[in-house]
């Protein structure tokens, strides 16, 4: 760890620090890149293919895009995802994806080192952030294209490496590997703390300068630990300026709140049925698998078992039909193992049985409890009541975000205070065009915490981040 890294992770009081980044997932990488002194301007003579931003572009040349007024460049853009400066910054650096092109970038990046704003990264993983904790074989939802953070394209990179997509995607060891190398190919590792775990965020009052004058701003004072090789803990505080909330959605299981949800065989990651198979606990021959919801976590699950003929009963709440489950939302063309799961589920119901030897879908039905003797109690759409016997239980319905480290644990942050926090329903309330909270200053969201759930639109929060504290540094005028 660098003495700077040292100075400031000490207890020892220090200038606070610009900027804190919790989170080293896609979203805490790429904002490390822009505060880094990355900067991305227009290609001279490049012509984007979107009539009105071409325009818009051509008013500022030689101007940085953080430089640049992002809601008046974003206006009139249009696409997958509901924040404006995501698109923006998408159709940046991927002109003509949706309509199926592969036009280069129209962003070339300057390394401008005077821009930089010393920050830091905390991170539980290595850099990659969940992308670590996903079996590695696992085939990426979005296209491998869509994966790459600025200015190293994931093709290019695995090209190198001697590895291929598969149907456009990449696995998820690819991916959590290309994140890692992407912090080194680009020198940012000086400025990641891996093994850290944020226990506090407070804040407080604008302090006082040595000159007497007060600085802009709270300070916000940063505590936890970290994690060391012997798997001891050691404490850690700094203050920052500013602190961007970059951790994800993963942290926290969505339940079931049912009786026996706390017994020994009941698992919430698709790695407990990994180590069951490892063990025998769980093969062809024992009693089935449990696996509850109807999202693309509980159809890995699915794949997964059937992969090594494990018997699988797959249980959800809606019906197979429903507009809303995201298989009907899927290009078959892209996205084949997971429309046979759908398939499985609308042909194989205990109603109907058919030729899927093995698997058994139980739609509609409703987990009413978990006995010790490993019996599983549903009720069915017609209110009456099934029992199966289960070796194994896999409840993969959702996570929430941990943010029990922020006062309130981040409540008083969601668009509607008076209700969970939810990445898809009630995600913290952020300016659209900076990403800072619109309930406390200096502090900022990005990624699944304000709904911006895929990686190739994460980038534009670490955009709006990056460009909101270029102003404050005052390195440009407002």
């Amino acid at each position: 760890m660098s003495n700077w890294r040292k100075d400031h992770l000490g207890t020892s009081s220090s200038e606070p620090l610009p900027v804190v980044i919790i989170g080293n997932g896609p979203s805490g990488i790429c904002l490390s890149y822009l505060l880094s002194g990355y900067t991305p301007y227009v290609k001279p003579d490049v012509v984007h293919p979107h009539p009105l931003l071409q325009r818009k572009l051509t008013e500022a040349p030689g101007v940085s895009i953080l430089d640049q007024d992002l809601d008046y460049l974003s206006e009139g853009l249009e696409g997958r995802c509901q924040s404006p400066v995501a698109l923006l910054f998408d159709a940046l650096l991927r002109p003509d994806t949706d309509f199926g092109g592969n036009m280069e970038s129209v962003l070339t990046w300057k390394h401008q080192k005077e821009r930089a704003i010393p920050h830091m990264v905390l991170g539980r993983n290595l850099p990659g952030g969940a992308w670590h904790s996903i079996e590695g074989s696992m085939v990426t939802l979005s296209q491998g294209q869509w994966m790459g953070l600025p200015d190293l394209q994931v093709k290019e990179w695995m090209c190198r490496r001697r590895r291929g997509l598969r149907n456009s995607r990449a696995t998820a060891g690819d991916i959590a590997h290309y994140y890692r190398d992407y912090v080194t190919k680009k020198g940012l590792g000086h400025n990641f703390v891996s093994g850290a775990v944020v226990t506090a965020v407070e804040w407080g009052t604008p302090a006082s300068s040595g000159s007497g004058a007060q600085d802009p701003g709270p300070l916000f004072q940063v505590s936890g630990f970290l994690t060391t090789e012997d798997q001891s803990r050691q404490p850690f505080s700094l203050c920052a300026r500013n602190v961007v909330l970059a951790t994800g959605t993963s942290d926290s299981p969505a339940r079931l709140g049912i009786p026996g949800e706390a017994l020994p065989f009941v698992h919430y990651e698709l790695s407990a049925l990994e180590a069951a198979t490892r063990a025998g606990t769980v093969s062809p021959a024992s009693e089935p698998v449990l696996i509850v919801g109807a999202g693309l976590s509980a159809a890995d699950a699915v794949l997964y078992a059937r992969h090594y003929n494990i018997p699988v009963i797959h249980a959800f709440r809606r019906p197979v039909h429903d507009p809303g489950l995201v298989f009907n939302q899927l290009p078959k063309m892209l996205y084949p193992e997971y429309h046979k799961v759908h398939q499985m589920m609308r042909e194989q119901s205990i109603l109907s049985p058919s030729p899927y030897e093995g698997y058994c879908s139980l739609p509609e039905h409703q987990l009413l409890l978990l006995k010790e003797d490993r019996q599983a109690v549903f009720q069915d759409p017609e209110g009456l009541q099934k029992v199966f016997g289960v070796a194994l239980v896999l409840v993969l319905i959702g996570s929430h975000p941990d943010l029990s480290f922020l006062p309130g644990a981040g409540a008083n942050l969601a668009m509607d205070p008076d209700q969970p926090l939810s990445a898809k329903r009630n995600p913290i309330d952020v300016d659209p065009f900076t990403y800072q909270s619109t309930h406390q200053e200096g502090l900022y969201a990005v990624g699944p915490l304000v709904g911006d759930n895929f990686v190739r639109f994460v980038q534009g929060g670490a955009l709006a981040v990056a460009s909101s504290l270029l102003r404050k540094e005052a390195r440009q005028p407002p």
